[in-house]
């Protein structure tokens, strides 16, 4: 991972202006300085099960939601050399009181996306969802989610956070219908989260040719750690489920596991 210090004006300068270059990791004491995102992956939630006529098959949805209680904001901003480049190149930016802003490189990628909701530019690999066995670690099902649009949704509640702005800051649509774009910058604010309803552009797991059990619902955020955060204890949480068939699947939820990947029966 490179890490480069630069004064930060707009989103061209972040990747226009003159560097200094240093090399980083997660674990650098100079991250101390730094104004960090804290990615918080919050618990399953608003189960659904729904038939698609053109898979098949039956699919659980299911809501899922990302909020930032860091000291800094999560942005992400990309970019690419022209039209002919179908994705842009994403570095996320990181403020430093006092001090030019960081850029940290090799974060991912952005896509323009069309689904049948809309379409706009997609953040890929930001958030992940999987069922496993509940008796083990299994992987039975991964999504396939092409990305997000990542914005400050709603606001954090019961939580005092210093940095969190007046008002929400990423408010955008991510390029709605703006194939042309070079460059884009997306983010969460300080107190503030991004949201995706149920079977929203891809928020749902194939429920069909799995047999009656129980199952847990995993959710991960930030999976590679590409995103330089200030805690990543808490980037993955999950629910313990029983999936049962009479004709069509019905799934209930047994127990929330906030911040923990795995989910034992209680």
């Amino acid at each position: 991972m490179l890490t480069r210090f630069i004064p930060v004006v707009s989103a061209l300068l972040v990747l226009a202006a003159a560097v200094v270059a240093w090399a980083g990791g997660p674990g650098d004491s100079g991250h101390s300085s730094q104004r960090l995102p804290d990615l918080d992956q919050e618990a399953p939630g608003d189960l659904e099960v729904t038939y698609d006529e053109a898979r098949r098959g039956y699919y659980l949805g299911f809501r899922s939601a990302v909020r930032n209680l860091g000291r800094g904001p999560l942005i992400v901003t990309g970019r690419r050399p022209g039209r002919a480049t179908r994705t842009m190149t994403a570095v996320q930016v990181i403020e430093r009181p006092g001090a030019p802003h960081a850029v940290v490189e090799g974060v991912g990628r952005l896509r323009y996306v069309r689904s049948q909701d809309h379409e706009h530019w997609h953040y890929l690999g930001f958030e992940r969802y999987e069922l496993r066995r509940a008796t083990g670690r299994a992987t039975l099902v991964r999504d396939r989610k092409t990305g997000f649009c990542l914005g400050d949704r709603y606001g954090v509640r019961g939580r005092e956070l210093r940095a969190r702005p007046p008002s929400p800051v990423y408010t955008g649509r991510c390029g709605l219908e703006s194939t042309h774009l070079l460059t884009l910058t997306e983010g969460i604010s300080v107190g503030y989260g991004d949201d995706y309803e149920p079977t929203l552009e891809g928020q749902a797991l194939r429920l069909s040719g799995l047999p009656d059990g129980r199952y847990v619902l995993v959710y991960r955020v930030n999976v590679g750690r590409a995103l330089l955060e200030s805690d990543y204890a808490n980037n993955a949480s999950s629910m313990l489920v029983e999936l049962r068939w009479r004709g069509r699947p019905t799934v209930r939820p047994l127990r929330s596991c906030p911040q923990r990947a795995r989910c034992p029966a209680p």
